[in-house]
């Protein structure tokens, strides 16, 4: 986990993906887009965009946040990964310091966990799209099948870019 968001915030090239839409959410007033391959089943959610790779071994979503409710948008990820049987050992986190890409800071929190399948890599992006705007991205691998999914990860971190 830590090297994929790592490398997706110092990407200078995006790799191209076979078959990926861009999206840009939320669709009544956009204010990010992003680029997800289609075998991972990308769709709108009430606040933002939902994916999962095909052998779902990687969930990723990205929620629309304004200053007054980022703390909302970060607790309800937080209560989605609990409710899906993610444990998070507080003790492993691990945060990165403010990077910029496609003209946005980003940052990010990352913890190892526990779901039924076994061991897991949980992390939360956050992305200013704007003064008063951001995303919280959630991630959610199984360690070891995550690995193969890197550079599509990276890739769909580094396809944010803001709407103006």
């Amino acid at each position: 986990m830590n090297r994929t968001i790592a490398l997706a915030l110092l990407a200078f090239t995006i790799p191209a993906f076979a078959h990926a839409a861009t999206l840009k959410f939320p669709s009544d007033a956009p204010i990010a887009s992003i680029t997800i391959p289609d075998s991972w089943g990308p769709s709108e959610t009430e606040s933002g965009i939902e994916a999962t790779s095909a052998d779902s071994a990687v969930y990723l979503s990205a929620d629309v946040a304004d200053n007054g409710s980022i703390e909302k948008v970060v607790s309800d990820a937080v209560d989605f990964l609990t409710k899906n049987g993610v444990n998070i050992d507080p003790s492993t986190q691990k945060d990165t310091p403010v990077t910029e890409v496609n003209g946005m800071n980003m940052t990010t929190i990352e913890w190892d966990g526990k779901d039924e399948d076994g061991p897991v890599s949980v992390g939360l992006l956050f992305v200013q799209t704007s003064q008063d705007k951001a995303l919280v991205v959630t991630y959610w691998g199984n360690k070891g099948e995550e690995d193969k999914h890197d550079a599509e990860v990276k890739a769909i971190v580094a396809s944010i870019k803001p709407v103006n």
